[in-house]
This record gives structure tokens, sequence and C-alpha cells, in this order.
């Protein structure tokens, strides 16, 4: 484990993976209270009870003070206590630097067509980042859309398979290989399936660019009983997954006392690159009506817990709050709402959005810990596999909060 004032090229390998998860696995069970219960579905937390001085502090800031400190709680240095021991703990237990990258190759020309510009960015950062020992001979893109990351990595005397279940997609990816003059194989194949074992051999240099949940493990899994030497895998969508809460995969994961619902695996996902305005203000508003809503409900009810609400169509904002309620409650085949006051019941649920986005913040600074965690479970995995495994960041968290970056190698 880095002591204080690591530096940033503190890329984790060896006795270090196994290292960092015992510490972080302590961490996240001794606070699991402060960041398992989500503000949006609790009127009031347990925690609060003890750390009443910091409850009072988060619930009176604004909403644009919890907007501004979102991706950044740990900045927070005027909060009360144990905010600043927790966000020097989580950051010290936090960090790893990135990995060596190194000058590409000019892109093919017009390569870059038709891949949105921050996708390609991610193409290109995380490209930069893979070494191996032996030269890759014949790359095999996971999960690969129309195939970029692939024709990106593609070089002289190197072959391509991109694996890729949307028929659609494959379609595309081919055109695009062939409009490209590239010889690329685009196999439309379902990863979960029985026979998904069948695209990969010892040969293949597996790449997964934000597969999500089961996919990158599906992968992983595949990849080590084929024999293949070296792969690089950047995690998304831990919560993503078949089963109700988490299985582990590592001996150190499988002995751990830290049980993760569907729910705590998606909290590392609620990180997110800032959205334009109105994306921001649609957000805003749908999760203000949910919590107005959330009021009505108990009452009508007479039962004091969340009720958990479908996803609505965005056009649903369009209506009139009243009529918003009164329709959702209908969906959700409840008495008669009654007359409340109105614009009273919407304005509670902005106040209520102001408290529940900046007690979130203290959510927030077990984020990163539980992601790195996750992480170090795949790691450990794959040393487990006879795998040498190098740990880091692939880019800048305001490319991709989604930076984690798993190397692994054999003999």
């Amino acid at each position: 484990m880095p002591a204080k004032g690591v530096d940033s090229s503190y890329v984790l390998t060896g006795e270090d993976l196994l290292a960092r998860f015992t510490a972080l696995d302590a961490f996240l069970i001794e606070h699991q209270a402060l960041w398992k219960p989500r503000p949006f579905t609790h009127l009031s937390l347990a925690w609060e009870a003890s750390y009443p001085e910091l409850s009072s502090w988060l619930r009176g800031r604004s909403l644009e003070e919890a907007e501004n400190a979102h991706n950044h709680p740990a900045d927070l240095a005027d909060a009360p206590e144990p905010f600043a021991s927790l966000a020097a703990l989580s950051a010290e237990l936090s960090v790893v630097g990135e990995l060596p990258g190194h000058a590409l190759e000019a892109a093919g020309h017009r390569l870059n067509v038709d891949v949105p510009g921050r996708k390609w960015q991610q193409i290109e950062a995380f490209t930069s980042r893979l070494a191996f020992a032996s030269q890759p001979m014949h790359w095999l893109d996971w999960c690969s859309g129309k195939g970029h990351l692939g024709r990106r990595l593609l070089g002289a005397g190197q072959q391509l398979t991109c694996v890729e279940y949307d028929p659609l997609l494959v379609a595309s990816g081919q055109a695009l290989s062939q409009r490209h003059h590239l010889h690329a194989l685009h196999v439309e194949q379902d990863v979960l399936a029985a026979n998904a074992s069948a695209v990969l051999s010892a040969n293949h240099t597996p790449v997964a660019l934000h597969a999500c949940g089961d996919l990158h493990v599906r992968l992983m899994q595949l990849a080590s009983a084929a024999g293949c030497q070296q792969m690089a895998i950047a995690p998304c969508c831990y919560n993503r997954i078949c089963t109700s809460e988490h299985e582990a995969l590592s001996y150190a994961g499988l002995t751990s006392f830290l049980q993760l619902s569907l729910e705590d695996l998606a909290l590392p996902m609620s990180e997110t690159v800032t959205a334009g305005a109105r994306v921001r203000r649609q957000r805003d508003t749908s999760m203000a009506r949910r919590l107005a809503f959330d009021l009505l409900q108990r009452q009508v009810r007479g039962v004091d817990e969340y009720l958990p609400t479908p996803s609505l169509p965005s056009a649903w904002l369009d209506k009139p709050f009243a009529d918003y309620c009164r329709d959702l409650a209908d969906l959700k085949e409840l008495s008669t709402v009654g007359t409340p006051d109105w614009a009273a019941l919407e304005a509670a649920g902005w106040q209520r959005l102001a408290e529940v986005r900046n007690l979130e913040l203290l959510r927030g600074l077990f984020r990163r810990p539980l992601e790195l965690w996750l992480n170090l479970d795949r790691a450990l995995f794959l040393t487990e596999q006879g795998y040498a495994v190098r740990l880091g960041t692939f880019c800048e968290s305001a490319l991709t909060p989604r930076n984690f970056l798993l190397l692994a190698e054999r003999e």
C-alpha cells in the first residue's frame, strides 16, 4: 500500500494488488453504513444520528453546490468530520497511476469517421497504453460494436477479429473494414452463450474497451481458459450482471465479508462526465418530480417507505406537475391522491433533490475505492490464472471516469 503523498506513477502489480485489495476491503466494510443506504430512497439515513453536524451541513447546501462538488467530493475541505478524514483515506487508498504510454502511428485516412469525438479519444488513449513483451499477431475486439478499436489497433502483418452480438453492428463494421481496405473478420456472437468459447483461441490478444459487467468477466474467464497469452480490459457497468448480487472472482474476493447488491455495484457509475445544461435540467426535473411523488405516495399509502417507479418517457416532464403525479399514481394503482397543495409539493421535491444530492457526496467518497476493489478482484483472478497483471489508468477521468485498464500477460 502506498504511503501518503505517493506519486501518480504508482501502477499496481504483483504483491501490491493483494495488499491494496485487503486495505480497501477493510475500509469499505468498516464504513458500509455510510455508503450503502441511498439518500434518494430514504427520508433520513441512520448515520445522520451519529454525525448530526455533518448531516445538517450537507442538508443546508444548495443544488448548485452539490452539482459543483459531485465529481470531486473529496475537495470539500470545510465539511464537518468525519468527512475530511474519510476523504483523505479514500484518496490515499484510491491512488493508481497512469500506465506508461507510447506514441502511436498516425491513424489511417478517415479511420475516425463515424466515431464520436470522445469515443475516438478514448480509443486513442487505450491503444497508446498497450505494451506487451511480445508483439500481438491477432487482435480480438470483444463486444466490438462496429470494430473501431480493433481497426485502430490493426498493424502490418497482424490479423483482426471483431466479436459482436448485434447483427446490424456486425454488418456495419464489416462494411467499414472493407471501405478502409482492412482485412478484418466480423463475427456475430452472443458472448454469454455456451458456444462463445469457440471464437477464442490461444493466438488471440483480446481487448475490451468498456464491455459491461458480465461481458468483460466472461472474456477473462474464456481467454484464460483458451490459453491467450495477453489481454487488455477496461471494465465498465459493474451492475450489468445476470445475478441479483455480486459474485467475486478471486480467492480474496470470495473470502471477503463484503456483500454487494446491484444498487451497491451501481455506485461507481454515478460519477459522470458533465452533461449539457439542457440534459442536466431535464435530469434534475425528473428526479425532483420523483422525489415529490415519493412524499405524496407515502402519505397516500400510509406507508413510510420508498415505492419504486418505472422509467418514464421524457414527454412526461411536459405535463403539468399535478397531472404527472395523478398519472403516475394511476400507473402504480394507487387510490385517489386527493387535492394536495401542488405548488408546495413540487417545491418540496426540489428541496429534497438538493438534500439528496448533497447527502450523496458522502457516498461519493466511496465510489473510487469500490471501483478499485472491483478491478483488483478481477486482477487477482487473472493472477490466479497465471498472468502477470498491471492495473493503472489509461486516461484522465474527464475523458471517461471508467479509466481503469487491466493489462495481463503470461510469461
